[in-house]
């Protein structure tokens, strides 16, 4: 894979999640403690949501540290190669996600 179109499909994923980090935004915010303007059980499913949000979130966020990583090699002209070993990343690995940063073997390690 070629840096400049890496480079396309890392900045779109990065742009989508985001994006999905801003809609689920309202989501995170601190459940209400009065259960007269809400009942128990929906204020359980509440904090459920709430929690299931959260993690998305960090996922989100971990997602993206690694695609400003993955943008960062390619600035730096070390995109392609294990952030481990220095061997290449295989071709294959790269299109199906251009973020990482280790070799097959570094990351079975």
């Amino acid at each position: 894979m070629d840096k400049k179109t890496a480079k396309q499909l890392l900045l779109i994923r990065k742009a989508e999640l985001e994006n999905l980090r801003a809609q689920a935004k309202d989501n995170r915010k601190p459940i209400a403690l009065d259960q007269t303007s809400v009942g128990r059980l929906s204020r359980m499913d509440s904090l459920q949501i709430q929690a299931m949000d959260k993690a998305a979130d960090a996922a989100r966020a971990k997602q993206i540290l690694r695609i400003n990583a993955a943008l960062i090699r390619i600035d730096m002209d070390d995109f392609g190669y294990c952030v481990t070993c220095d061997e290449e990343i295989a071709r294959k690995r790269l299109e199906l996600d251009p973020s990482t940063p280790l070799c097959i073997n570094c990351a079975r390690g």
